[in-house]
């Protein structure tokens, strides 16, 4: 019992504790050392990170009142830089019809001749699908004075085409398939497949010559058994009409094709007129 309670075990016993918290101390500055390391790492990594997640983007719309233009998730400013242009000018009273097809589903000579019958330019973004199997169509468009546009020869998702030579190579095969079938030169307009892109796409195309279109008004038109009524389509497309309007519709719908001469009556009751892309990109 003596031995337990001599006065040289409290100081052994403080010794040790001296130490142990020397050591302590020692491991837990080295701790800080290595996360303000791990900090400063992320630190610099999430800036990274968020443009990255930014660099990619698909197009998107935020109707935010009827009758006046969307909110694109890139201003037409921000476009401008790229030759892009998601809408026209919102001074005049004009609409740019557009329409997109992958494939023919039987709707394109009722298009055609409806936009015949009113006068109405517009322009069709084809994929080489289209024009591998349907030239006798494109022929036709051109003939009617509408503008033939590059969706690519394949519909990829062009914002995962980093290279500018695969980039280029989808646009240029079916610049090759146009001129073959029709002889002409096809004009650079072109509009990404799904909308989606991002910033090095878009310095891509203009660098080739391209104007790139998006569109500032549209509605689920696509879906080839799940295809709106005439209400639902006329709902969803007039009271969201405004000025400068790039109208994206699908050539494979059968709604549009029954509605659409009910639909141009209806704008130019509403006061617009219709203009071509080349318009656009000179006003």
């Amino acid at each position: 019992m003596r031995l337990h309670h001599s006065v040289k075990y409290p100081k052994v016993s403080q010794s040790i504790m001296v130490i142990s918290l020397k050591t302590l101390l020692g491991r837990f500055a080295a701790g800080i050392c290595v996360l303000a390391a791990i900090t400063a790492l992320f630190t610099k990594a999430v800036p990274i990170a968020q443009n990255t997640a930014a660099f990619k983007t698909d197009w998107g719309l935020s109707y935010q009142e009827n009758g006046n233009p969307p909110a694109g998730n890139r201003s037409q400013a921000e476009l401008s830089k790229y030759d892009a242009y998601y809408l026209g000018n919102q001074e005049e009273k004009v609409l740019y019809l557009t329409f997109d097809a992958g494939f023919e589903a039987g709707y394109t000579p009722q298009i055609l001749e409806t936009l015949k019958q009113h006068q109405v330019p517009a322009a069709f973004f084809l994929v080489g699908n289209y024009l591998d199997t349907k030239p006798e169509l494109v022929k036709q468009m051109a003939a009617d004075g509408h503008l033939v546009a590059n969706h690519t020869n394949h519909h990829p998702d062009m914002s995962k085409i980093s290279d500018l030579e695969n980039f280029q190579k989808e646009l240029s095969d079916l610049e090759e398939k146009y001129k073959t079938i029709t002889g002409q030169e096809m004009k650079k307009f072109y509009r990404p497949p799904q909308g989606k892109f991002n910033e090095q796409n878009l310095t891509q195309a203009k660098n080739l010559g391209y104007k790139t279109v998006f569109w500032s008004l549209a509605y689920v038109d696509w879906y080839q058994d799940k295809q709106p009524t005439r209400e639902q389509a006329l709902e969803k497309l007039l009271p969201r009409t405004h000025n400068g309007a790039i109208i994206l519709l699908h050539s494979t719908s059968k709604t549009n094709a029954e509605i659409l001469g009910e639909l141009l009556t209806k704008w130019k009751e509403m006061g617009y007129r219709f203009g071509t892309l080349e318009q656009l990109c000179q006003s």
